[in-house]
């Protein structure tokens, strides 16, 4: 599948439109781009391991975790790009030692093994807090948040490049068998374990580093925020309110969902989370495929009339 310089465009576009914003927006509109960015460099990450081979990590959240705690602990010591590639680079090596065992097992038992990975990492890390007398971490001197915005764009658009690469990839046709059929595809020569295991670490880096930027947007630093298991229940909501396996699938549930919430917050705050699970239940009911396969068939349909 070839990129088409329409969808170049769209792409160059949308990254123009989010770089402007800090320039032209106040405040509030600043804190909900940087929130589209935040959850779309998770979700499209989530999407290499989860969309592409049918293995749904509620674990994302652990590397997010770490990569706040090492950002935390780091970045007044070294330049902050060097704490925000230190935090990448241990969650891929997390990733990397705790992948061979977690990917042996799939279906629900690969979604509960996530989850508990999640809980344990989260409960020793505020047991050793504890051990050295620290409840919670202080931030001061951080980024202004200009700098974390476009660091998150950056953030965003490398993990969108990165699932459009390996969708397009023999790696990702690759990664795709094992969905469908994973003793079929090692059958046809397609290395299984391998292919898992640098999915899982492909989808642990950019969490890591946006994990960290992050941590300093808040200021503070305390394990049940940053290892909080609604980040990875929210990243599986807006990848499969999207739909598909590429980039676009994401930004569609990103964007919808983001915008969604904010009007719900604004207008009706005591029944935000009543209303949002009304509509997320009727709109996964209405639109199985997501938003992206309800454009399609809209596009299919619009073309068919046109004809």
């Amino acid at each position: 599948m070839n990129v088409t310089l329409k969808e170049i465009a769209v792409f160059v576009c949308l990254i123009l439109a989010f770089a402007v914003l800090p320039f032209l927006a106040q405040d509030y509109a600043i804190g909900v781009g940087l929130a589209i960015l935040m959850w779309l460099a998770l979700t499209q990450s989530w999407a290499v391991l989860s969309s592409m081979t049918g293995y749904i990590s509620l674990g994302q959240v652990v590397f997010y975790g770490i990569g706040s705690y090492v950002v935390v602990v780091t970045w007044q010591w070294i330049p902050l790009w060097l704490a925000l590639i230190m935090a990448g680079a241990i969650s891929a090596l997390f990733a990397l030692i705790v992948g061979l065992p977690v990917m042996r097992v799939r279906g629900p038992y690969f979604v509960i093994l996530t989850f508990g990975l999640a809980e344990l990492v989260k409960y020793s890390l505020m047991a050793i807090e504890a051990k050295m007398g620290i409840s919670s971490r202080l931030l001061f001197g951080t980024p202004p948040i200009e700098t974390i915005y476009w660091i998150v764009l950056v953030l965003a658009v490398a993990s969108t490049l990165l699932l459009e690469t390996v969708h397009r990839s023999p790696f990702g046709h690759g990664l795709r068998s094992l969905r469908e059929n994973e003793e079929a595809a090692e059958t046809l020569g397609v290395p299984v374990a391998r292919y898992k295991l640098i999915a899982f670490i492909l989808s642990a880096i950019i969490p890591g580093m946006v994990g960290g930027i992050m941590a300093l947007r808040s200021s503070y630093f305390e394990a049940t925020q940053a290892f909080d298991p609604m980040i990875s229940i929210t990243v599986i909501v807006m990848a499969i309110l999207g739909g598909g396996d590429n980039a676009r699938g994401p930004l569609f549930g990103v964007i919808f969902l983001v915008i969604l919430s904010e009007l719900l917050w604004t207008n009706a705050p005591q029944f935000y989370m009543i209303i949002l699970g009304i509509l997320l239940i009727v709109f996964v009911v209405k639109l199985p495929n997501g938003l992206l396969g309800w454009y399609r068939n809209y596009k299919h349909r619009a073309q068919g009339e046109g004809s």
